[in-house]
């Protein structure tokens, strides 16, 4: 029987479901974690659940009898759930492993497997790649059901949504925020978001908060365009102030302020470090991914707080978090982490400490995007996912390798970075990043300029440029 290579990308492995991601390709992931982790001398538990994407609960089903078959036991959360909530449930339980059954913002064709490490985070790249190295060719997927690996002691139903919403409940003060002057909009995106806001902020006006796996046809991504109802129902609504939305795993935060304009994860990472900072009196060190503004280091340099620059995918900024002392760690697509929490992504997480923010300041999201401002100076960032042929996608990508491109349009630039990616800064101050997706046939072309007019312009001439 000939099997495809199942390869990890910056954030766990997605493939179309029953092209690729079939129930025989996950089993034989859980086969390869399994051998892992026998393969480390101790007994494991592994806590394993789903979002709202088609199969999910079919999925963890074989994920389950693979891991108890193996004598790996199974906590295996009740309906749907969040990454976030996985991962906390993983330190909060004391497992060894998490499993997430999850595409995260992909298309609703899709469906991934992400690992999470018992520090409560992503796993780190070099346990991925070990696990990824187990992967077997061949795997047998045990018949007994799920009521057999419960009776023999190797499986346990966990409430991880309780277990959250109660450790929220202690991280914010729900009294002061239900007398908030400024009302919430949240859209979940039919994501894994919805009941932890409708639990904690039932004054909150709520988009998309139900079971749709199709997600009416679009990617559960928080980008503006994505976003268009939110957008429209925060401009409309006088008391609304703050639109939130989360992604299909509720991981990724996405921002509108209250005359309905996105507020991206550049400016949310922003207003992050200067909350917890000159607000908050914390430190530590900050962790961008390559495709982060530039503008984070002016605020580190003007605040007198370290920086380090990682690779584009998360479960990097999480190993230098579990291992120092880190204020906000955050890349561009909108996944932040930040301190006094676990070192992972968490959307809503993020939303409640930015509308905290709002609260004890008396300021609208507006308003603290000004003070930002005046530490940073002003700028616009827009990102074009161009879907095009791999050969293409590669052709363009060994073309920037080799400095085949010297300007593009009337844009030329100064110095070039290849931490991941390439990353062109440009001589108006702004910058340009060409990187290919890992795990869907896209281009991604990364911009920031000084108006939004003019990074709309950089995008367009640097597409004219590489598509020649």
């Amino acid at each position: 029987m000939q099997t495809e290579k199942i390869k990890f990308g910056t954030d766990g492995w997605r493939a179309i479901i029953a092209q690729d991601f079939t129930v025989y390709n996950v089993a034989r992931v859980s086969q390869g974690l399994a051998d892992w982790l026998n393969g480390r001398g101790k007994d494991a538990s592994v806590v394993v659940g789903h979002d709202y994407r088609f199969g999910g609960a079919m999925f963890c089903e074989a994920v389950t009898k693979v891991l108890c078959a193996n004598g790996i036991k199974v906590l295996l959360a009740q309906g749907p759930i969040s990454t976030p909530m996985i991962s906390f449930g993983v330190l909060k339980l004391n497992a060894q492993q998490g499993v997430v059954i999850t595409a995260s913002h992909n298309p609703p064709s899709y469906n991934g497997y992400k690992l999470k490490g018992a520090h409560g985070g992503p796993s780190s790249p070099a346990d991925i790649a070990a696990v990824e190295n187990l992967i077997p060719e061949e795997v047998t997927i045990p018949q007994e059901g799920l009521a057999h690996w419960e009776k023999a002691g190797l499986l346990e139903y966990v409430n991880l949504e309780d277990m959250y919403v109660s450790y929220l409940q202690e991280k914010f003060d729900f009294d002061a925020l239900a007398k908030s002057p400024y009302k919430l909009a949240y859209d979940a995106m039919f994501g894994a978001g919805q009941n932890v806001i409708r639990r904690l902020l039932p004054n909150a006006v709520l988009l998309h908060c139900d079971n749709n796996p199709g997600f009416h046809g679009q990617a559960p991504e928080p980008l503006d365009k994505n976003l268009q109802e939110l957008a429209r129902t925060v401009a409309s609504t006088p008391e609304i102030k703050i639109g939130l939305a989360t992604d299909g795993d509720a991981d990724r935060i996405g921002l509108y302020d209250e005359d309905g304009n996105f507020v991206d994860a550049h400016h949310i990472i922003l207003l992050l470090i200067h909350y917890l900072h000159k607000y908050q009196g914390m430190n530590g060190k900050v962790a961008i991914a390559f495709s982060t503004t530039d503008r984070v280091k002016r605020m580190c340099e003007a605040y007198g707080l370290p920086i380090e620059i990682t690779p584009i995918g998360f479960k990097y900024i999480s190993e230098i978090m579990v291992n120092e002392d880190v204020l906000v760690g955050g890349e561009e697509s909108g996944g932040i982490a930040v301190k006094g929490h676990i070192p992972e992504r968490d959307g809503i997480y993020d939303g409640l400490v930015i509308y905290e923010y709002m609260t004890r300041s008396g300021k609208t999201l507006k308003q603290l995007c000004e003070e930002v401002y005046e530490v940073v100076g002003r700028f616009v960032y827009e990102r074009n996912d161009l879907t095009i042929e791999n050969s293409l996608k590669e052709r363009i990508i060994k073309n920037a390798a080799d400095n085949q491109y010297t300007q593009f349009g009337k844009y030329t630039f100064n110095r070039i970075e290849t931490i991941d990616g390439i990353k062109y800064h440009l001589d108006n101050g702004g910058w340009v990043l060409l990187r290919a997706s890992g795990t869907e046939p896209l281009l991604r072309v990364y911009a920031e300029g000084n108006s939004k007019e003019e990074t709309l312009d950089i995008l367009e001439d640097v597409k004219k440029t590489i598509l020649a």
